[in-house]
């Protein structure tokens, strides 16, 4: 157990080390993409609070074309990461990085399917507790114990298939490929993955105690360290780390779902 975490610390380290490359070097590039991001999520919910009195239907439809930008940002953003990972030596124009009409809509359907494998890991863990009504133990303790499993069980199922972008983007794959292949590369990988993701995390954590402790000077700096450095290396790290699984991925083009969920 303890040459496996060192494996997996190794691993994360090489992943952040990386990314950290990639990043410094082409960080304003980078970070315009993560910005628009950011002024695109901002802008939504400002229109959404001015049209709420307007029109609802309206501010839906608002609602919608701002998800739709987020979403083509993001996406862009990881089309972007892939040329500096594959031909750094060569600029592109982010215009160029822009996904296709295709990959936008599989990009939506997979993230359908991402939402509908959340709801149903939940609703098995309910279902499994649901017997344990009539066993005499008191309700508020199942309850408690169902809802402990339950957010486990989606945050384990939120990093295996959390990785389908990549595979729509780099792949050009259909939806449902991608969640199975997402499945099936992380197998194995959970660890890491888990490890990276509270390197990447921990600033954030860090803004949220001081904030709760009411120190704001401090709050404030990590708060802008995680929105100009964290945010930027957060999406090269993940790009490389998908890069990295895919290299050492030796299962099927189409693994089913069954083998891969353990």
């Amino acid at each position: 157990m303890i040459e496996f975490l060192k494996e997996s610390t190794f691993a994360v380290n090489e992943v952040i080390s990386k990314a950290w490359t990639v990043t410094k070097r082409n960080y304003f590039s980078i970070a315009t993409l993560c910005f628009l991001m950011f002024i695109t999520s901002n802008a939504s919910g400002l229109m959404a609070f001015f049209l709420k009195d307007v029109s609802k239907g309206l501010s839906i439809l608002m609602a919608f074309i701002f998800v739709m930008f987020y979403f083509t940002i993001n996406l862009s953003l990881f089309k972007y990461i892939f040329h500096l990972l594959d031909d750094e030596e060569h600029d592109v124009s982010i215009v160029s990085t822009i996904p296709k009409r295709k990959q936008i809509i599989r990009f939506l359907v997979a993230t359908l399917y991402f939402m509908l494998c959340i709801v149903g890991v939940y609703s098995i863990v309910v279902l499994i507790a649901f017997p344990f009504i009539y066993t005499g133990i008191k309700m508020e303790v199942i309850t408690n114990v169902a809802i402990s499993v339950g957010v486990i069980a989606i945050f384990i199922t939120w990093i295996r298939i959390s990785f389908f972008p990549f595979f729509i983007i780099d792949k050009d794959l259909p939806p449902f490929l991608s969640i199975k292949l997402s499945l099936a590369t992380t197998k194995g990988n959970f660890t890491k993955i888990f490890l990276l993701l509270l390197v990447l995390l921990s600033f954030h954590l860090l803004y949220l105690f001081f904030s709760y402790i009411h120190w704001p000077v401090f709050s404030f700096f990590i708060n802008i360290l995680c929105s100009f450095i964290i945010v930027p290396l957060s999406s090269v790290a993940l790009t490389i780390a998908y890069r990295k699984m895919m290299s050492e991925y030796k299962g099927d083009d189409e693994p089913d779902i069954i083998h891969n969920i353990v």
